[in-house]
């Protein structure tokens, strides 16, 4: 009833707005209007009549999208939250919207019924923590199942479900090689996504974001309390379990924190410390590339899911909410995926150089109150601020007299990037944050020394126009 309603405003709107233009200029035309006028009513006319035909053009397809919208929400009927994605530009760029809805034969098929392990804890009282992989058509999967089957401790508390989109069949077969080691599950919804044609080139994030929703959605329903993401592309290190496995109790206790990542932006292992692989952070930048959420976190997100870009979209301070993430020094996943959707958009400036840890630290042996918000900020903020303050070219040329920790100081965003590019670190921002930034501080290893690169002290807050 209500897209009725809308059509016959719509189309009402338009017959009305024809016959004005029509009526107008054939007031105008009378026998007293000299050759000039003439030649440009001659003119005009042609031009109107051209544009009422673009018009009812455009009412059609209005309609026609209009239609789709409304059945499809209204045929709809799902369990977990919807993940609506349509995004059209209304006009004749767009081709057939009851084909592109339907999807292809060719493609669309329907995939057996997830085989999720239900139990979501241990007999002692240990949550069962799903690693939740998503995969395309990249057959370079199984290196990263290969990895996370060698060094998973408990198949039990973490079992390893594989989610596939595309359908791509040997990606799947491949997949299929693990046997009982790993759960498969498909993503049913092939359908192509219909996108303003200047968004074309990012078709491959809109079906990203669609199938990070679906899987969530999949995985969560059955009751677990965590789940941990990790992308085809990665390797992980031999203590990620141990490091995940210690960490997520932090997730309960301090409502400031809602991810743990196994990723350090900064990661390059000419600005890490490789003697201290157990060295952990708190940060306000979202790392993602292996990282661990809680139920909580998802039924808050999945209602509001974009569209695309989802990376993008969680760091903005709507969702965010002030919330920090936990990250290591020393990454516990490194990519070797150059070859992707992003085209591998950093991959040889910074990724391919990132460090993955060698090291087994025992995480769950080590007292982690030291993240949780009141003791690190009093530990931390007041030991970077008495700090001696350096300039760049006294840390490079190791002219500072003083063992230990030092302060760089940054005042604007052009000052940041500028020294960061000299350091060799990541000079982005993401809604205003710095990569890996905590407080606005950035903390590295250079020339053997820890470095802190801060704002004054008298800092109040982010600014999303440095973006």
């Amino acid at each position: 009833m209500r897209s009725r309603k809308v059509q016959v405003m719509v189309l009402s709107f338009f017959l009305m707005w024809t016959f004005i233009t029509y009526y107008v200029l054939l007031r105008t035309s009378n026998a007293q209007i000299d050759r000039k006028q003439q030649q440009q009513v001659k003119r005009l006319v042609p031009e109107a009549l051209a544009e009422s035909s673009k018009s009812m053009k455009l009412t059609r397809n209005l309609i026609e999208f209009l239609r789709y919208k409304y059945v499809t929400e209204q045929q709809q009927q799902t369990t977990t939250p919807t993940i609506s994605i349509v995004a059209a530009e209304i006009s004749n760029e767009i081709p057939a919207l009851e084909s592109v809805s339907r999807g292809t034969p060719e493609t669309v098929e329907k995939s057996t019924p997830a085989q999720i392990p239900t139990q979501t804890h241990l007999q002692n009282g240990e949550p069962v923590i799903p690693i939740l992989v998503f995969a395309c058509n990249r057959v370079s999967v199984v290196k990263c199942l290969d990895n996370l089957v060698q060094y998973r401790p408990s198949v039990e508390q973490f079992p390893i479900v594989v989610s596939q989109d595309c359908g791509d069949v040997v990606t799947k077969e491949a997949i299929q090689t693990f046997g009982k080691q790993v759960t498969l599950i498909e993503q049913p919804d092939l359908s192509e996504i219909v996108v303003l044609p200047k968004e074309k080139k990012f078709k491959g994030y809109y079906k990203i974001a669609r199938h990070y929703g679906w899987a969530l959605n999949t995985t969560f329903q059955i009751g677990f309390d965590f789940v941990v993401i990790v992308e085809d592309d990665l390797n992980v290190a031999p203590d990620f379990f141990e490091y995940f496995l210690a960490t997520h109790k932090l997730l309960k206790q301090d409502p400031s924190l809602w991810c743990v990542s196994a990723w350090n932006d900064n990661g390059k292992a000419n600005v890490v410390d490789a003697t201290r692989p157990d060295l952990l952070y708190r940060t306000d930048f979202f790392p993602g590339l292996g990282w661990m959420l809680t139920k909580e976190l998802w039924q808050e997100l999945s209602v509001k899911w974009p569209k695309s870009f989802w990376d993008d979209w969680i760091r903005h301070p709507e969702q965010r909410k002030d919330r920090v993430c936990i990250r290591p020094e020393i990454s516990r996943t490194r990519t070797f995926g150059k070859i992707g959707v992003s085209n591998g958009l950093f991959f040889d400036k910074y990724l391919k150089h990132i460090k993955l840890s060698e090291d087994f630290v025992q995480f769950t042996k080590i007292n982690m109150s030291y993240l949780l918000k009141d003791n690190y900020d009093k530990a931390f903020l007041k030991q970077v601020y008495v700090l001696p303050l350096v300039t760049f070219d006294e840390l490079r040329r190791n002219l500072i007299a003083l063992d230990g920790p030092v302060r760089m100081q940054y005042n604007n965003r052009d000052q940041y990037k500028r020294i960061t590019r000299m350091l060799g670190l990541m000079d982005d921002f993401k809604s205003g944050v710095p990569r890996t930034a905590y407080h606005g501080i950035v903390s590295f290893y250079y020339n053997k020394r820890r470095v802190h690169l801060a704002p004054n002290a008298n800092w109040k807050g982010y600014d999303l126009s440095w973006s």
